[in-house]
């Protein structure tokens, strides 16, 4: 007697994902690192010197991480309230952090206590930086104030209110240490110039301003705001570029790569968007909470996200000399084991040893069409995790039992529930061109079966509408699809050289169209 054959499950063509250098390059980060902190991290800092060691700003404490390291090689504590917008100086020995009392405190990376205090905001103090020279330091406040301070006397040098509402982003020009750029809550970017002691140029984002980013050559200005990132040109005079909506929530941060010059956003909808140059998405990383900052070190090894829960989510770049040091260590088997016993002759004497079969594995489904219970074996395949996740298996079993003979008998005798879950099958696949040809002649022989029977349930009728419904809409698609078709025809063979005699095929005979028909229901 012949074992039984499990039941053939059709493979589904699926549409490969494009892979590019850019798609291979952020796929290279591994699996991320999670560090629980104190609270909302707000922000993130990279030391612009190696080995990259990173800032973070959460609830009461600015804690300094190492690239590689889960527990924090330095904190700063000393805050009485929330700290805000620790930043390092350009030789990294230097922090910079604000706090909601509106005090700004200067660290030694190295130290614990703050070497300055600078006191001349009257409430919180959500972003600090320092100029690109060193010397100064740049604040916006909910004082709707920004000040310039210098860092070796703490003394106050300029103070800007040309804002109308809280400044929540900042970045100081990285080539010229008398520009620097704040967005506030009045939807507005602003320029200011420390010569002029004045705004230079304004920009209208049309949203809240949450971050705001200065390309490293000075030329480009990136806003983010809302579901907005807008990129505008500096050198002429603040005009928008382009604007982007890939987001779904509002976008509250943006950082750069400096190697591979791509643009990062993190929003409340989870995701960090990873754009190149042309500000088209070229990857996406999905996070367990909403996205409050986002940092990536300069040699691009560490990508640091903070969110809202207070997790740290940290991923690292895996280098190409690790792969290939594993690849070189892996090697194959020797050639003698292929060759062995290959040219062996066998003697009068030998007893061949048979391999024992291999034991078969078979699914729910298999088991019960084993039995020969059809219907057990359909209700099998109609379970939620199949029907959701590999629908081919469902339509694996349909085959079979039309093969055997079988498929009305499996439809026939069903309740209210497993009918229902199988129009819901029918409705999600029915219009799939690789599993349409089974499921037309399934939905035919459910429309035989139950017609007599169909206003006894409310939920059955309505379905079968809908499904009435979803053919008459793909009948009409593929009607407009032979119209376009044909004029496709008449342009090629109009377009075809007339000299000779030519055969040409038609374009619409190349493509099989399905033998669609709208399934008969009578009236109720």
């Amino acid at each position: 007697m012949a074992s039984f054959k499990p039941t053939k499950i059709p493979v589904v063509q699926q549409l490969g994902e494009k892979v590019t250098e850019d798609t291979r390059y952020w796929k290279s980060f591994k699996t991320t690192v999670q560090v629980k902190e104190f609270g909302a991290i707000s922000k993130i800092d990279f030391s612009p010197l190696p080995p990259h060691n990173y800032a973070v700003t959460a609830s009461t404490r600015v804690q300094i991480y190492g690239p590689h390291s889960q527990e924090p090689l330095r904190s700063f504590t000393r805050f009485k309230s929330t700290a805000y917008g620790g930043s390092f100086r350009g030789d990294g020995q230097l922090l910079v952090t604000g706090s909601e009392e509106g005090l700004i405190r200067l660290f030694d990376v190295n130290g614990r206590v703050a070497l300055r205090q600078y006191s001349g905001h009257n409430k919180a103090v959500r972003v600090t930086s320092f100029l690109s020279d060193g010397f100064h330091i740049v604040s916006g406040s909910d004082d709707l104030t920004c000040h310039v301070w210098d860092v070796s006397t703490a003394q106050e040098l300029l103070s800007f209110n040309e804002h109308t509402d809280y400044i929540r982003a900042l970045a100081p020009s990285t080539r010229n240490p008398d520009l620097f750029i704040t967005g506030s809550y009045d939807h507005t970017v602003r320029v200011y110039d420390a010569r002029q002691q004045k705004c230079v140029m304004s920009m209208d984002h049309g949203q809240p301003v949450e971050s705001v980013l200065v390309y490293p050559s000075d030329g480009l200005l990136v806003s983010t705001g809302g579901r907005y990132v807008k990129v505008w040109d500096m050198l002429k005079g603040g005009q928008q570029l382009v604007s982007l909506k890939n987001h779904h929530k509002t976008v509250t941060c943006v950082c750069m790569s400096a190697q591979s010059n791509h643009l990062l956003t993190g929003s409340l909808d989870r995701h960090v968007k990873v754009y190149n140059s042309s500000f088209k998405v070229v990857n996406s990383f999905e996070n367990a909470a909403s996205i409050l900052s986002l940092a990536i070190s300069p040699d691009d090894g560490v990508l640091a996200v903070g969110m809202t829960n207070g997790v740290l989510s940290v991923r690292h770049r895996k280098a190409s000399e690790e792969k290939q040091e594993v690849e070189r260590k892996r090697r194959g088997p020797a050639y003698r084991v292929f060759v062995k016993g290959r040219n062996y002759i066998p003697k009068q004497d030998d007893f061949l040893v048979k391999k024992a079969a291999a034991l078969q594995h078979l699914g729910k489904h298999d088991k019960h069409l084993k039995s020969f219970s059809v219907s057990q074996a359909l209700d099998a395949a109609l379970e939620t995790s199949l029907r959701k996740h590999k629908p081919e298996v469902c339509v694996g079993v349909l085959l079979e039992l039309e093969r055997r003979g079988t498929l009305k008998n499996a439809l026939a005798g069903r309740n209210e529930k497993s009918l229902v879950s199988l129009q819901k099958f029918l409705l999600k696949f029915i219009t799939n061109p690789q599993f349409s040809p089974i499921l037309h002649k399934v939905a035919d022989m459910l429309i035989d079966i139950y017609q007599s029977v169909v206003c006894e349930s409310a939920v059955v009728e309505r379905l079968f509408q809908e499904l009435l419904d979803c053919v008459s809409r793909e009948v009409d698609y593929q009607r407009d699809l032979m119209q376009v078709l044909g004029m496709l025809d008449t342009l090629f063979a109009s377009s075809a050289p007339r000299s000779g005699v030519t055969t040409s095929v038609s374009p619409a005979s190349l493509i099989p169209t399905p033998a669609l028909r709208e399934p008969q229901v009578q009236p109720v």
